[in-house]
C-alpha cells in the first residue's frame, strides 16, 4: 500500500535488548552433530543469545521499550498504542502488549495494547498498523515492539534448526508527521498460508497433533523445510525490494541503508547481489545473533540508529520472510 493520507508516520526513537548468555557454535557442537565451520558456510552465524530463567519475551520488550522511550525523548505517559509482535509470547492471555503497558505503569491510560503474529514477519507487520492508526488520526505516539524468545521452541538435537535461532528485542517509538516526505513511505505485507508447513511449531495447546501433523512427541518445537524455505525467503525479499523500489521511483543506489530480517546470511548476500547493492549499503548483524525472528529487524534498525548510520533524509529499506508464510517491506524516510 501506497501512502498519500495527511498523516504519516515517523520513527522517534529505538532500542533494543538481547540476554547476556551466549550461545557459540563451539558449544553447539557439545549439543548435536556440528561444527563451527558447518553452521559459518552454511548460515553466517557465530554465536547467538539465549535467554535465563528468569527472562522471557515480556521481560526483553520491557527493557527494549524503555530504551526506545528513553531514545525518543518522550514519557511512556506520552503513548497512543503499544503493539508487541512476537510469536512466542510470555502467556497465552493476557496479550504481552498489556502485560507491558502495565509494567511501563500506563495501564491507566486504558490506550489499545495488543499483540500482533507474523512471525519473522511481525515487527514490519506491525510497523504498517501502527502507520494505519497513525494515517486515521487516530495515535500520535505508538510503541512497537520486535520480540521473541525462539530458544524455548527449539529442539537442540535437531541441528537443522538449533543452529540459527537466538533470543532478542527491538523496539521503535512512532510519532505521527504531517509532512509526507518523512516517516514511512511505503509497506507491503504478504501472506500464503498453503506454505504453512515449511515452518511450523504447533505449540503445546495442540500436543495431540492434528488431522495433517500427527504427534510426534515434539510439538512444541519449530520445524522447518530448510532448503525450499532459503529458496523462497531469496525469491520473495528480491520481488519486495523490486516492488518497494518500483512504488516509490528509486533506484537500488538510491538505497541508503538496507535492513533485511537477519535468517542466513546466504539469504541476504543473494539478495545484495541480485540488486548490485554494496555491503554499506546492506547491514547485517546474523553472526552475532542468529536468528530472531521479529526482532531481528528492530535490533538490527537501533544498532544503524546508535552506530549514527541512519541519517535525517536517508531512504531507509526494510524486508522479512517468515512463517505463515508471511513477508513484508517497509520504505523509510529517515
Amino acid at each position: 500500500m501506497s501512502h498519500n493520507a495527511r498523516f504519516g508516520a515517523q520513527i522517534i526513537g529505538t532500542g533494543h535488548h538481547v540476554p547476556a548468555r551466549v550461545l557459540s557454535n563451539d558449544d553447539l557442537t557439545a549439543m548435536v552433530d556440528t561444527s563451527d565451520e558447518w553452521i559459518m558456510a552454511r548460515t553466517g552465524v557465530k554465536e547467538r543469545r539465549i535467554a535465563s530463567e528468569r527472562e522471557n519475551s515480556g521481560t526483553l520488550a520491557l527493557e527494549a521499550s524503555r530504551r526506545a522511550l528513553t531514545n525518543a525523548g518522550i514519557a511512556a505517559e506520552d503513548l497512543d498504542l503499544i503493539i508487541v509482535c512476537t510469536f512466542t509470547p510470555e502467556m497465552l492471555v493476557p496479550s504481552t502488549a498489556c502485560l507491558l503497558q502495565h509494567r511501563l505503569g500506563v495501564g491507566h491510560k486504558g490506550m489499545p495494547a495488543f499483540d500482533l503474529q507474523a512471525a519473522c514477519s511481525g515487527f514490519i507487520y506491525g510497523l504498517a498498523t501502527a502507520h494505519a492508526f497513525m494515517q486515521l488520526g487516530q495515535v500520535r505516539h505508538a510503541l512497537v515492539v520486535g520480540v521473541d524468545t525462539v530458544s524455548r521452541a527449539i529442539d537442540y538435537t535437531n541441528r537443522a534448526t538449533c543452529i540459527l535461532f537466538g533470543d532478542g528485542a527491538g523496539a521503535a517509538v512512532l510519532r505521527r508527521t504531517d509532512d509526507p516526505r518523512r516517516g514511512v513511505l511505503h509497506t507491503r505485507l504478504c501472506a500464503d498460508g498453503s506454505g504453512h508447513n515449511l515452518i511450523y511449531a504447533p505449540g503445546t495447546l495442540n500436543r495431540h497433533g492434528s488431522p495433517e501433523r500427527p504427534p510426534t512427541g515434539k510439538e512444541g518445537f519449530v520445524h522447518m523445510d530448510g532448503p525450499k524455505v532459503y529458496k523462497l525467503a531469496v525469491t520473495r525479499m528480491q520481488e519486495l525490494l523490486e516492488d518497494a523500489l518500483v512504488a516509490t521511483g528509486h533506484e537500488a543506489n538510491q538505497i541508503d541503508l538496507l535492513i533485511p530480517h537477519q535468517a542466513n546470511r546466504r539469504i541476504l548476500e543473494s539478495v545484495a547481489e541480485r540488486f548490485r547493492l554494496r555491503n554499506d549499503q546492506v547491514y547485517v548483524n546474523v553472526e552475532r545473533l542468529g536468528n530472531t525472528s521479529a526482532a531481528s529487524i528492530p535490533i538490527a534498525y537501533d544498532e544503524c540508529n546508535k552506530q549514527g548510520r541512519i541519517h535525517p533524509g536517508d531512504l531507509v529499506l526494510l524486508v522479512a520472510f517468515g512463517a505463515g508464510l508471511t513477508w513484508a517491506s517497509a520504505v523509510i524516510r529517515a
